[in-house]
C-alpha cells in the first residue's frame, strides 16, 4: 500500500499541472492526492502515452530585421527520447538534429532550453533570403511538425520631398520622417540639423516636434519663422532604422520655380500624414 500511495502523489505531481482539478492543486493535500478518483488516473495515464504534442501558445510568425539575429520557438511536450530537427520548407534542407547543426551555412544553430524544453533555430545575421517557411519536426513515427513563418525586413525611412526642399523666407518648415517595416515602433527619432541634434528648447524658439508611432511610425519637424540660418542638411535618425537626410534652402524670393515645386508636396505631405492626425484629435 505504501508503494502504491507514493507512486500514486508521484503520477500526480508529474503531470498535476494538466489533469488534476483545480481545488486539489490550491488546497490538495497528502490525503486528497491520494484520494483522486480512477477517472482522473485514466487522465493521467492517457496524458502519458499521448507522446510528444506542441505548445500552440507560441507565436507563429516571426519578424526579424536584415542583419540581425532570429528566433524560432518551439515548445514541445512529452518529447522523451526523441530528437527534435529543424527544416527549411523552401528547398527541404535539413538544418538542426538536435543541437547539431547539419548545413554549411553556420548561422543556423539549434538551441535547447532545459528549463522551459523549448527548442529554438537561432538564424544569426538574417538576410532577405532566410524569409520562409520553417518546420519544428519531431521524430516520431510518423513524423510530426509544427511550421512558422520567418519574415526578414528591411526597414525604410524616408523624407518625403527630399532630396531638396526650397523655403520662403518667414514660412514654416514642415519636415515628416516616415518609418516602415519595423517589427517594433522606434523608442525614440532624433532630429539632426547640420549633424548637430536639434535642441527644442533652444533660445531661438520655435522648434518642436510631433512622433506618431506605430506600424508605420511618422516623426514631424515644425520650424516656424524660418531664417537664413535655418538652411542646411537635417537628418532624422530612428532607433532602429537607417537615418534619412534631405538638404533645406531658405530663400528670399530667389528660384520661384524650385518654392512653388516644395510647397506643393509640402501640402501633399500635410494632407497625407498630418490632416489623418488632426481629424483623430477633433474626434476625441
Amino acid at each position: 500500500m505504501k508503494v502504491f500511495l507514493t507512486f500514486r502523489i508521484f503520477l500526480c505531481i508529474l503531470i498535476l499541472r494538466e489533469t488534476c482539478p483545480q481545488h486539489l492543486r490550491e488546497n490538495g493535500t497528502v490525503t486528497d492526492l491520494y484520494l483522486i478518483s480512477e477517472e482522473n488516473i485514466d487522465q493521467m495515464r492517457r496524458v502519458l502515452d499521448r507522446g510528444p504534442y506542441f505548445d500552440t501558445s507560441a507565436t507563429k510568425n516571426v519578424t526579424s530585421l536584415v542583419g540581425k539575429t532570429g528566433h524560432l520557438n518551439c515548445r514541445i511536450k512529452n518529447l522523451g527520447n526523441k530528437t527534435v530537427s529543424w527544416i527549411r520548407h523552401r528547398d527541404l534542407h535539413l538544418l538542426t538534429v538536435s543541437e547539431s547543426t547539419y548545413t554549411s551555412d553556420q548561422r543556423f544553430t539549434s538551441i535547447y532550453n532545459k528549463q522551459t524544453g523549448d527548442w529554438s533555430l537561432q538564424i544569426k545575421f538574417s538576410q532577405l533570403r532566410d524569409s520562409g517557411i520553417y518546420e519544428c519536426q519531431v521524430s516520431t513515427t510518423p513524423p510530426v511538425g509544427y511550421t512558422m513563418v520567418f519574415s526578414v525586413v528591411e526597414p525604410i525611412t524616408s523624407i518625403p520631398g527630399g532630396p531638396e526642399i526650397y523655403i520662403d523666407l518667414g514660412s514654416t518648415v514642415n519636415l515628416t520622417c516616415v518609418i516602415k517595416h519595423l517589427p517594433d515602433p522606434p523608442t525614440s527619432v532624433q532630429w539632426n540639423h547640420n549633424n548637430q541634434e536639434i535642441n527644442y528648447d533652444s533660445p531661438r524658439g520655435g522648434v518642436s516636434v510631433i512622433t506618431e508611432k506605430g506600424d508605420i511610425t511618422t516623426s514631424y519637424l515644425l520650424i516656424q519663422r524660418a531664417s537664413i540660418a535655418d538652411s542646411g542638411k537635417y537628418s532624422c535618425l530612428p532607433s532602429n532604422a537607417n537615418p534619412k537626410s534631405v538638404n533645406v534652402h531658405i530663400l528670399k524670393g530667389d528660384h520661384p520655380a524650385a518654392v512653388q515645386k516644395s510647397r506643393i508636396l509640402a501640402s501633399e505631405t500635410f494632407d497625407m500624414y498630418f490632416l489623418p492626425i488632426l481629424f483623430n484629435l477633433l474626434v476625441l
